[in-house]
């Protein structure tokens, strides 16, 4: 059977990891890693700054900030190549997919988005919790941990050298956000802690923002998920589900998007959350082996 051909753009926290995981899906082969600008750091891995100059490329892994990747999705989709990405501002995933599905259908290609593991993998296990009781409520707890996302998006602020955004989970759904920020000479730390408050990442939560001298001491990838659901069966009260994970980061939303890579050559034209997609397609393996296995 033929090797997907998957190219890795961008190559920060995300992008290292899934250099890392294609290499070790024996169904896949890196086609190279597109970046900004060319480095010789990758060892053997080709670095482009333009995906057409690594030939024939059937997935693009978009290891790229959240706030990039409609852009970046789009231009790739028109090229006819199926895009993964871990888009994962929440509210906002409905209208991507609606935008996306149109360019992709239009090329034939196939969009797979918010594939991290919130939202992603942890969708999966909020539907499948909801299945299994479909009255009652679910409580998803994040962390203690380094929110990506959170930590891309106050990087990306005026006068910031350097951050981390920790996510701290206070029960029940709610979730408290400490911040470290590393500042520019001359920069005045009030103006950051405002706009960092005000950024729709961070005004639904309780902030704190805190300035420090160097932000890596501070750094550890590691995250994890608790989520409870308390409902009813049928007309059975007081059924009680938890799931827990204790994970690296940026590894894990990497194993997922390369796992989704896999599964995006077996869809149809459109765009695809991970909850809309056969389980058994994310996995390296036929449909009999899978269901013998695992079933």
């Amino acid at each position: 059977m033929e090797k997907i051909r998957v190219a890795v753009v961008g190559y920060g926290n995300i992008g290292k990891y899934a250099v890392s995981a294609v290499l070790a899906a024996k169904d896949m082969v890196l086609a190279g890693v597109v970046r900004r600008e060319p480095d010789d750091d990758i060892g053997d891995i080709k670095v482009v700054t333009d995906i057409k100059e690594l030939g024939t490329v059937d997935v693009a892994l978009l290891c790229s900030p959240t706030r990039t990747i409609e852009e970046e999705a789009v231009k790739y989709l028109k090229m006819g190549i199926n895009t993964v990405d871990s888009y994962d501002i929440h509210s906002t995933i409905y209208e991507l997919k609606l935008m996306l599905e149109k360019v992709a259908k239009e090329t034939g290609a196939v969009a797979v988005i918010s594939a991290g593991w919130d939202p992603g993998s942890d969708s999966v296990v909020r539907a499948l919790l909801e299945a299994c009781a479909p009255k009652g409520i679910t409580y998803t707890n994040f962390g203690p941990g380094m929110s990506m996302g959170h930590t891309v998006a106050v990087k990306a602020k005026e006068g910031v050298k350097n951050a981390l955004s920790m996510t701290i989970p206070v029960g029940t759904s709610i979730h408290r956000r400490i911040v470290y920020v590393e500042l520019n000479d001359g920069v005045n730390f009030s103006d950051v802690e405002k706009a960092i408050k005000q950024d729709p990442y961070f005004s639904s939560d309780e902030t704190h923002v805190i300035q420090v001298s160097d932000v890596n001491e501070y750094i550890d990838k590691g995250h994890g998920v608790n989520m409870v659901r308390k409902g009813v069966s049928g007309q059975t009260d007081n059924q009680l589900f938890e799931f827990n994970m204790k994970i690296n980061n940026p590894a894990l939303t990497a194993q997922i998007m390369v796992s989704s890579a896999r599964a995006s050559k077996r869809q149809a034209p459109g765009a695809y959350t991970m909850i809309e997609i056969p389980m058994v397609d994310f996995l390296d393996m036929d449909k009999e082996t899978a269901i013998r296995r695992l079933v």
